[in-house]
């Protein structure tokens, strides 16, 4: 007996539209991220991983790793499903800027909106350019910029 084919659950290139825009579900960041991304990236800056030193930062406290956040920003983004086994490749984030530090028991969302299409049917699949404003539980932004995803064509 042959599996039943399903169609991803992602959206095809076509269900892509300049303003469509989906808000992630939240995550808060604990010091466990923190401390397995410094292990995983090898960035141990005391700024993120040093209590003590970081007291008397700008801050006033430890600091999360900026690539940490663009991190989980990306994983909300997945979750929402609309790239689940339609996007082909993640092709460039750009204009990214880390507006405002994150801190450990902050929550954090995305705001993704569809800014750009361009379809290639050469190669079976569109250009998705996305605007991504990572916010936190003040609703403030802390990341934000431009990614730019292949996304698959939809099957004839």
């Amino acid at each position: 007996m042959s599996p039943i084919p399903t169609r991803p659950r992602g959206m095809y290139f076509d269900e892509f539209q300049p303003g469509f825009q989906i808000i992630t579900a939240g995550r808060t960041i604990t010091e466990s991220d923190i401390v397995r991304f410094a292990g995983l990236s090898g960035d141990y800056n005391q700024i993120h991983v040093d209590a003590e030193y970081s007291k008397a930062s700008l801050a006033g406290q430890r600091v999360a790793h900026g690539l940490l956040i663009l991190s989980v920003a990306s994983g909300l983004a997945v979750q929402t499903g609309m790239m689940e086994g339609t996007v082909i490749y993640f092709r460039e984030i750009s204009e990214w800027k880390f507006v405002k530090p994150v801190m450990i028991g902050d929550t954090i969302h995305a705001v993704v909106e569809v800014k750009e299409i361009k379809e290639m049917r050469r190669i079976g699949a569109g250009s998705v350019t996305l605007e991504l404003d990572v916010k936190n539980q003040h609703n403030e932004t802390v990341n934000r910029g431009f990614w730019n995803v292949l996304v698959a064509l939809r099957p004839s």
